[in-house]
């Protein structure tokens, strides 16, 4: 299955790439977006972004490309699910 969406993350950025225009003006450009490129530059960094993470997947390390993801932000699962975690309610 995890083979299966990322060919399909493949095949949807390639339209995200494809389509662009389509795409960011249907959602318009924020403030924001102008300080890094512009929404279409916004939309091809999340395309490259679901690129490297298909080839992760098939690849079998995507630790670690989310590693610097799960350092900052160690609640979101990562390598601490193996780890005990203290108990918040006490019996």
């Amino acid at each position: 299955m995890k083979y299966f969406l990322a060919f399909c993350g493949f095949f949807l950025a390639y339209f995200m790439i494809r389509y662009r225009e389509a795409i960011g003006n249907s959602f318009g450009e924020f403030e924001w977006m102008k300080k890094v490129g512009g929404v279409y530059a916004i939309i091809v960094y999340i395309a490259i972004f679901i690129i490297f993470w298909g080839l992760a997947t098939i690849t079998g390390t995507e630790d670690a490309l989310f590693a610097p993801i799960f350092w900052l932000f160690p609640f979101l699962g990562g390598e601490t699910q193996n780890i005990v975690q203290p108990e918040f309610f006490y019996d």
